[in-house]
């Protein structure tokens, strides 16, 4: 199993090792090619208008859309949320617009409102301790997103299909398990594959 980590802006050597120590294969992403032969997908943090300009810019943005299309899981954290939201509060066009969520930036307020939660997470931890800097929220959900995780009320987690996005970062600290559950979803996705002999 291979799971990519788009490289170019954020704590990708972070999120690098969490996979390999779940078991994946984790390779920095940073060419259109490198796309290809990935079972999986993870969009870090970092400033979300500038990782869709540099996505347009290495033409990515047609490559990673085709991954989602082939049924490939991607997994958005922080800035990787907004990229993969269908709509974003005060931006006319999305960036992929794969999910179907409305995502607000920076929701929680600047750098040094930047905190820590314990959260339960559905399907992945009764108290996994979140790290949230300037952090964006899903300020809503379609009818086929699954909400996962909520903070005084703001959803911070969900789950579309084959897509999973959180408002944190689960990449900064030690606890494997939200990087788990993805891995997981790519399981399942090669062997729906492999039982359908695609």
């Amino acid at each position: 199993m291979k799971i990519g980590v788009l490289a170019l802006q954020g704590a990708v050597r972070e999120h690098v090792s969490l996979l390999e120590k779940v078991g994946a294969q984790a390779i920095a992403v940073k060419r259109a090619e490198q796309l290809a032969d990935l079972d999986g997908l993870v969009l870090p943090g970092g400033e979300s208008t500038t990782m869709g300009k540099l996505m347009r810019k290495y033409d990515l943005v047609d490559p990673i859309v085709e991954m989602h299309q082939q049924g490939k899981p991607i997994f958005g954290t922080c800035a990787g949320m907004i990229l993969l939201a269908k709509k974003i509060e005060g931006q006319e066009e999305p960036h992929l617009g794969l999910m179907d969520i409305t995502v607000k930036r920076n929701a929680f307020g600047r750098q040094v409102d930047s905190f820590e939660a314990d959260l339960f997470i559905k399907g992945v931890a009764e108290d996994f301790r979140a790290v949230f800097i300037r952090a964006p929220y899903i300020a809503s959900v379609g009818p086929e997103v699954e909400i996962l995780s909520e903070v005084d009320g703001n959803i911070v987690a969900a789950k579309q299909d084959t897509l999973l996005a959180a408002s944190f970062h689960p990449e900064l600290t030690d606890d494997v398990r939200v990087h788990q559950y993805f891995v997981k979803m790519v399981r399942e996705s090669l062997d729906k594959k492999q039982s359908v002999g695609v």
